[in-house]
């Protein structure tokens, strides 16, 4: 009995040293005062601070700082996108605790609505972030009391670069484009024929192309007719005595024998056999049938001449802008032949029909071309001035109207960062402006740049009304959480 309890007393002892031993080098270790601490009494003493937990706001692209991902991602060249945290974002760090405004009674104003924070059509009844992590704005009741207008504030214009420009009167030049064909002037086009039976004795003009000149002999003829009718006038002349005889001159009058020709056989009264035939007119061998030695019928054509020194342009344009030309407009041409290189000239007739298959119309320009350098049937760039001599329009630039197809609206700027959307009816259009006949009148400031970034703040304005008009009424399904409106009125 006596050695089961000292056995036992044994083991107990031995278990307690263990313990302590187990305390002494997990726990605790010596003070330099003699005193031995524990773990927890010097947690007690020392307390850690924990570590701030960052937040990714989005992540960018390494070497671009305009893309932007809302989710990790790769590069196109296997790189992983950059976490921007909200430590890291001026805006975030900096942001100070929102605050309810107060009304003019002093009281908090109502809310109404959570907007996007970047100006986008998209509200929403509850507090809630954008893809990228922004809070949605929260808008009050009361806070714009002009309905008709928005209010931009100074930065956001400074990031969307907002610009306005003065609605200006002006001549609106409208240029009208179509393509030509160089044709020579039918009024100067001239047939050399004879009026009666003769032979080509002498063919001085043998070449199609050469440019004569008025009086230049073009061929030497013997016509039997001809000289049978010089005779008839020698014998009328003679039995006259010193009267003419107008019958014998008037048949050779209707021969139309030259000049020269004439005057030879009144001075002599002796018939001229053969004799050269003079150019009618200065101008282009256009055509030639005449051959030496051969036989002409009376009336035959035996050369086509044209003065080229003038030239036409008939050009096809579209049948939508042919009621925007008129008679001594001035156009600009330009062939293929001479790049860089623009001819002056001015419409001088409209067809009075159009091409049924391209449903086009004929317009004449009418071209100098002195030196001859423009060949007719050459490809021509006509473009027409179809504003010259127009009264001034109301014009503001084209990047002003905002126009939905049903909808015609521009922005006009009040100052002050305030903006106010109005429906305007258009007119012409031209030269890189647009005519407003109704909505705005000389001197507007008219916004001409991130038009539509203040288009979509109205549009989503003028959307919201209802929601505030009926606070307790209960939002559509587009309105309920979760969902956003993102309808534009037109």
């Amino acid at each position: 009995m006596n050695k089961l309890l000292t056995r036992g007393i044994a083991i107990a002892a031995i278990l307690t040293a263990s313990l302590a031993g187990y305390r002494i080098g997990a726990g605790a270790w010596p003070d330099p005062r003699g005193w031995m601490v524990s773990s927890t009494d010097e947690a007690a003493a020392m307390p850690v601070a924990p570590q701030k937990e960052r937040k990714v706001l989005y992540w960018m692209h390494p070497d671009d700082d305009t893309d932007f991902a809302a989710e990790p991602k790769k590069t196109a060249d296997g790189r992983d996108y950059v976490p921007v945290h909200d430590d890291e974002e001026a805006d975030f760090a900096q942001a100070k605790p929102k605050v309810t405004p107060k009304g003019a009674d002093g009281g908090e104003k109502k809310l109404l609505y959570y907007r996007n924070p970047m100006g986008l059509p998209d509200t929403s009844p509850i507090p809630k972030k954008d893809w990228m992590g922004m809070d949605y704005i929260p808008v009050y009741e009361g806070e714009d009391e002009d309905a008709g207008s928005v209010k931009v504030s100074v930065a956001k214009m400074q990031r969307t670069g907002v610009r306005s420009e003065p609605a200006t009167m002006r001549r609106l030049v409208r240029p009208i484009r179509a393509p030509g064909v160089a044709k020579p002037d039918e009024r100067t086009l001239l047939t050399v024929a004879l009026r009666a039976d003769s032979f080509i004795e002498k063919l001085y003009v043998n070449e199609t192309g050469r440019h004569v000149t008025k009086g230049e002999p073009l061929f030497r003829i013997y016509s039997p007719d001809m000289v049978k009718v010089q005779v008839d006038y020698r014998i009328s002349a003679n039995a006259a005595g010193n009267r003419d005889d107008k019958g014998a001159l008037q048949r050779l009058s209707n021969l139309q024998l030259p000049e020269a020709v004439m005057d030879e056989l009144r001075r002599t009264r002796v018939p001229v056999i053969s004799f050269d035939w003079p150019a009618p007119v200065s101008g282009v061998v256009m055509e030639k049938k005449a051959v030496e030695g051969m036989m002409m019928k009376a009336g035959d054509e035996m050369m086509r001449l044209a003065d080229l020194s003038s030239i036409w342009v008939i050009a096809d344009v579209a049948e939508q802008d042919i009621g925007q030309i008129r008679i001594g407009s001035a156009a600009k041409v330009s062939f293929r032949a001479f790049p860089g290189e623009v001819f002056e000239g001015d419409v001088t007739f409209v067809l009075h029909e159009l091409e049924m298959a391209t449903r086009t119309a004929k317009v004449r320009v009418e071209v100098a071309n002195p030196d001859h350098r423009i060949k007719h049937e050459m490809f021509a760039d006509v473009e027409i001035n179809a504003g010259e001599g127009e009264a001034e329009r109301l014009v503001v630039p084209v990047s002003a109207l905002i126009d939905s197809g049903n909808r015609q609206v521009v922005i006009v700027d009040r100052g002050e960062g305030r903006f106010e959307p109005r429906p305007v009816k258009v007119g012409l259009r031209g030269d890189g402006y647009v005519e407003i006949t109704h909505g705005i009148e000389a001197g507007d400031n008219v916004v001409v740049a991130a038009n539509f970034l203040i288009d979509a703040e109205s549009n989503l304005k003028a959307a919201l009304a209802g929601f505030s008009e009926s606070p307790d009424a209960e939002p559509p399904a587009s309105m309920a959480p979760g969902h956003a409106t993102t309808e534009k009125q037109p």
